[in-house]
């Protein structure tokens, strides 16, 4: 095990050095592999505050360009990181459970060579934020509270992801045929053919009939209009293709013209973003399924601005919506392995809405990797269970997967530390938030946002596994 190359006693003190000095302090590093192969990373302010942030992805992202600020900003303000680098085999092998055991593994080397924190709170995004969530759920004993960026639940996002991409091919799979475009059998939806290699994205000849089906669909209103429906009944949001702008909710044409840019940018997911990984865990079996799904009461819950566009391109196209949903209600259904739930089923894998320690969530809107509408069903869980008290979670107005800026990031873990150190939150608010920002981080770029009008009726996908 490496040595950590600090100044002596710093194992033992966790004094401040003056704020005046604290630009030019840069941290150190400890580093090493751990038994299974999985590389892990420290890294220590001179100025360290005592607390420590353990981060899943920390020894990969500090070398990413986009993701390096946001650690560099809370390493400078006196934060401690401790952290992992994904397994080779993950894409075969994934356990948010067994990540979470490498990362205590880590906590104990900081405990051992640096010093035992005053704080430690797990924070990351994506798959880390699944093990944010998790730990704060069934494996709390060694943090303080969580912060979760971007954080699937596999079971529940792959079921709203099933939902979209059935209702796609069961509205417009008749299309795809009369137009010679292909066989609905060309459409894969579900049992997908695993390429395996890094990343596990679907098998690459699956992707060019859906891309046809979705391009085709966009040149008619009637297309566009099925579209639309797909994207309410999954619960997906309109809005998944970067580069681009949110429009007006109220322009029913210019969102119809969004959803197909964003089916077209999800088409290199048929599925679901991850979902053979996921299924790789489960030794490949099928992870979701729809055999109850009533889609005419999915569609119900979708969320107000979702129902309006939808509406709307339906009247123009001068489609009825009951007789579209009574089509999809009327397809041969998939069923989900049982073998692949109870491996999701265990402690760490899935998520239940009883954190046991304060957690902040932050999520974008225009997220295409994971529905944003999954916060919904984890807040209505929490609410249930009588939780409120130890969960916030806030919206951001944009596209793309894990990206937030410095502002975003610092006022996300500086807002939790408020509440772990007080016992009360502070106004966690977009309003409040942004100024909370604005006053800690110099030219701060921020986009919270309330759900407003994007909150769906009640989320279609809340899994809670039957021995919780």
């Amino acid at each position: 095990m490496a040595a950590l190359a600090v100044s002596p006693g710093m194992a033992n003190e966790v004094d401040a050095v003056p704020e005046h000095e604290q630009d030019m302090q840069r941290p150190e590093e400890l580093k090493g592999t751990l038994p299974d192969g999985t590389a892990w990373l420290i890294k220590v302010p001179q100025n360290w505050n005592g607390t420590l942030l353990r981060d899943l992805d920390f020894a990969t992202n500090a070398e990413f360009e986009m993701t390096l600020p946001r650690y560099e900003d809370l390493l400078n303000r006196g934060y401690a990181f401790a952290g992992l680098a994904r397994h080779p085999l993950r894409p075969w092998r994934y356990d948010p459970q067994y990540e979470i055991k490498n990362l205590e593994r880590v906590q104990d080397i900081f405990a051992e060579q640096v010093a035992v924190p005053n704080h430690v709170l797990q924070y990351g995004c994506s798959g880390a934020g699944l093990v944010s969530l998790s730990s704060a759920e069934a494996f709390p004993d060694k943090i303080d509270g969580a912060v979760v960026l971007s954080a699937h639940t596999p079971v529940w996002m792959m079921n709203s992801f099933l939902d979209g991409w059935f209702a796609m091919k069961s509205l417009l799979a008749d299309d795809f045929e009369s137009r010679g475009l292909g066989k609905a059998s060309d459409l894969l939806v579900a049992n997908l053919p695993n390429p395996a290699v890094e990343g596990m994205p679907p098998a690459p000849e699956i992707i060019p009939p859906w891309q046809s089906l979705i391009e085709a669909a966009g040149e008619t209103a009637e297309g566009r209009a099925r579209l639309a429906l797909a994207f309410a009944v999954g619960q997906w949001s309109p809005w998944m293709a970067e580069g681009t702008e949110l429009a007006d909710p109220s322009d029913a044409n210019a969102m119809g013209e969004l959803i197909v840019q964003s089916a077209l940018r999800n088409s290199i997911n048929v599925g679901g973003t991850a979902r053979l990984m996921f299924e790789n865990a489960a030794m490949g079996q099928q992870m979701s399924g729809n055999e109850t799904a009533d889609y005419a009461a999915l569609y119900e819950n979708a969320a107000p601005n979702m129902k309006g566009i939808v509406e709307k391109l339906y009247a123009e196209a001068g489609l009825d919506i009951a007789s579209d949903l009574q089509k999809i209600n009327s397809q041969p259904r998939i069923a989900a392995s049982d073998y692949a739930l109870e491996f999701w089923s265990k402690p760490g894998r899935t998520n239940n809405g009883d954190p046991k320690v304060p957690v902040m969530r932050v999520h974008s809107l225009g997220d295409w990797a994971i529905p944003y509408t999954v916060l919904q069903g984890y807040q209505d869980l929490v609410e249930e269970k009588g939780n409120s008290d130890l969960y916030r979670q806030v919206l951001l107005e944009r596209t793309g997967h894990c990206v937030f800026t410095v502002a975003e990031s610092t006022t996300a873990v500086e807002t939790l530390m408020a509440r772990i150190e007080t016992g009360s939150w502070p106004d966690t608010s977009p309003e409040a938030l942004t100024r909370f920002a604005s006053e800690r981080v110099e030219g701060a770029d921020t986009r919270f946002i309330d759900f407003d009008d994007w909150r769906v009726g009640a989320y279609n996908h809340t899994w809670v596994p039957a021995a919780e």
